[in-house]
């Protein structure tokens, strides 16, 4: 069932009976729960063209990023299984569409302490589990642009942007120019606006693996009751 999945990664992602997530599969173009592509709203922009590079991850936030596995994939998801029986759900307090660098993404207003705490202890948790970074990833990353910091946090657990430097985020888009950013900036707002009036909570570890075609799936989730 697992074998044919390249890479692993552990997102947060909304219930799929959630106006979130409705709006975000719309928004993407791809059902990373059903394994299938969706029709963009008609919101005046090019939605297929601005959602191309986070379309085939689905709609998501980062917990653990794509990972290969140094274990046999079952073994991993009783690793998670465990996991998330340990651990108690987080309210994402109150989210808002902002621009981060050149992409749009939605973000807690203010990122709860708890979120990032949860976040440290499942990669704490599931670091074992994980390949080493070969050489390319190692340099494919570096051409990012990182800080000491950030180099040494990817040297030890194989992802830059975790512990002190983790940001929750779910991104929307890929780069835009700054004569772009306004129009698509504004249809974001109006878009997920209902949906971000609801309250939203990690209450789940979700498991997406990626396909031989690069897409990546909704796996399975599993419930936090810690």
């Amino acid at each position: 069932m697992l074998d044919h999945f390249q890479r692993f990664a552990i997102y947060y992602a909304p219930h799929a009976d959630s106006d979130f997530w409705k709006a975000g599969v719309s928004w993407l173009g791809w059902n990373a729960e059903t394994g299938q592509g969706v029709a963009h709203p008609d919101l005046g922009i090019n939605l297929a063209q601005l959602t191309q590079t986070p379309r085939k991850y689905g709609l998501h936030g980062t917990l653990t990023p794509p990972m290969r596995l140094c274990c046999e994939p079952e073994t991993f998801v009783d690793a998670i299984e465990v996991l998330a029986h340990s651990l108690a759900p987080v309210d994402l307090g109150d989210l808002r569409v902002k621009p981060i660098d050149e992409f749009l993404a939605i973000v807690p207003n203010v990122q709860p302490q708890a979120l990032s705490d949860t976040a440290a202890q499942i990669v704490r948790a599931l670091d074992p589990f994980h390949a080493p970074l070969s050489d390319h990833d190692l340099a494919r990353r570096r051409a990012s642009g990182l800080t000491t910091r950030q180099d040494a946090l990817m040297q030890v657990w194989g992802y830059p942007y975790v512990m002190e430097e983790f940001r929750f985020h779910v991104t929307l888009t890929g780069r835009l120019d700054t004569a772009t950013l306004p129009q698509v900036l504004q249809a974001a707002m109006a878009w997920f606006s209902p949906a971000l009036e609801e309250r939203h909570h990690l209450d789940a570890l979700c498991l997406f693996g990626e396909a031989e075609d690069g897409q990546f799936h909704l796996i399975r989730r599993f419930a936090l009751r810690g």
